[in-house]
């Protein structure tokens, strides 16, 4: 039985985020975790999150977490009770913390795993961990969201670049099946609602509310055009490891104002040939030569992109996106144009280590779907990751459940 094409743009997945400018560095190592036996109870570091982030400053700060199950797009809390979802306290405080030592600027470090003996989650699901600060949940410093799965389908998924728009060209195509293995579940496909991302991004992400074909035990999503996404490119990158040495994609390093900087490369705008590069799709690692303790002795260093551009694009903007930006487009990443030196700038203060970089431009008027092309290209070699998210409720129910995870490298 076919059924019409059904999508929706999504504006909110996986990420995390600050609305403070004190906090940075705010780490989570994994997009999701899976219940074991109905629960999660922190018992396994392999199935946890250890969150963390910086304070920029040595004075001690009172901070407290919660978390909140969310619907399938994130864009409101369940209809469920806490107590139905967690077990143990609603709240927590997070009492680890060490000062920074030796560093040109001062800061301190957080750190927690979440779920822990006294916080288990018991549902499959989105979820939202917020922050804040002196007890009052609406001054909120950072949030993370993440999923927790229960797996009882099966995905099977590729990427192709022959697609509906053109053959080895700008652009790669996204097929899957949900095998409905499970005998014990009755599935409807109006029940099933599937979330696509790329790199892990959120202006790109996609949700299909209906499969292109139901087949007995088998959902199929086939020759999308919703599924189409751009190939990008590979993302660009600078290590800094070092305050006296350049690292890879780094000019000069120099020490003014008390402070440390990275001049990076000039970047040029694509002469139309792939060129692999081995990346991590935007992620980042913290590093620093001659450290004990990378958490409480990296330095912050202030980092300085250049984009060579004879004159201002007039139609959009463009941003430097990845996970140092936490994937956002704000005016944290949003590049400004230098009309006496011929180029689009910007300058952020980053902790140590290495980072990945891309590009984005979003045109006027496209309700922030961002392209590669303008700067970086696109190509239908680029590795990218791609996420395959199936989320069930089933008639009834008060919340979505994620009954499946699919990673495509």
């Amino acid at each position: 039985m076919c059924f019409l094409l059904g999508s929706l743009s999504l504006g909110a997945q996986v990420r995390t985020r600050t609305f403070n400018e004190h906090i940075r560095t705010l780490r989570v190592p994994r997009m999701y975790l899976v219940l074991q036996d109905g629960m999660i109870d922190g018992s396994e570091p392999d199935n946890t999150l250890d969150i963390s982030f910086d304070e920029m400053s040595h004075d001690v700060h009172f901070y407290t977490y919660t978390v909140r199950h969310m619907n399938a797009d994130w864009s409101r809390e369940s209809d469920i009770l806490s107590t139905e979802y967690l077990r143990g306290f609603t709240t927590q405080d997070i009492v680890d913390y060490d000062h920074s030592v030796n560093t040109s600027r001062l800061y301190t470090h957080y750190a927690f795993r979440f779920p822990n003996d006294e916080m288990i989650l018991t549902l499959s699901g989105n979820y939202r961990l917020t922050v804040y600060e002196d007890g009052n949940p609406d001054n909120r410093v950072a949030e993370v969201d993440f999923c927790v799965v229960d797996p009882k389908v099966k995905i099977e998924a590729g990427v192709r670049a022959n697609t509906d728009i053109e053959l080895n060209g700008r652009y790669q195509q996204v097929d899957f099946n949900v095998n409905l293995h499970n005998s014990d579940i009755s599935y409807q496909p109006s029940e099933i609602q599937v979330v696509v991302t790329q790199n892990n991004r959120t202006d790109n992400a996609v949700t299909l509310t209906q499969p292109t074909f139901v087949e007995p035990k088998r959902l199929r999503y086939v020759n999308n055009k919703d599924l189409i996404f751009e190939g990008g490119n590979e993302y660009h990158h600078f290590d800094a490891f070092s305050c006296f040495y350049a690292g890879t994609g780094i000019d000069r390093m120099y020490y003014e104002m008390g402070d440390y900087h990275a001049l990076l490369f000039p970047n040029e705008i694509t002469n139309g040939q792939y060129i692999h590069e081995f990346d991590s799709d935007g992620r980042f690692v913290l590093n620093a030569e001659r450290t004990q303790d990378i958490d409480t002795e990296a330095e912050y260093v202030w980092v300085h992109w250049m984009l060579p551009v004879s004159k201002p694009w007039l139609d959009g903007a463009i941003y430097i996106g990845g996970d140092i930006f936490n994937n956002e487009l704000s005016l944290k990443n949003r590049m400004q144009y230098d009309a006496d030196n011929g180029c689009y700038w910007l300058t952020a203060l980053v902790k140590q280590g290495g980072y990945d970089y891309q590009f984005w431009f979003i045109g006027k008027g496209t309700q922030y779907k961002t392209t590669t092309q303008r700067v970086d290209g696109s190509y239908w070699q680029t590795e990218n990751e791609y996420a395959v998210y199936v989320y069930w409720r089933p008639f009834g129910a008060r919340y979505d459940r994620l009954v499946g995870v699919q990673i495509l490298h």
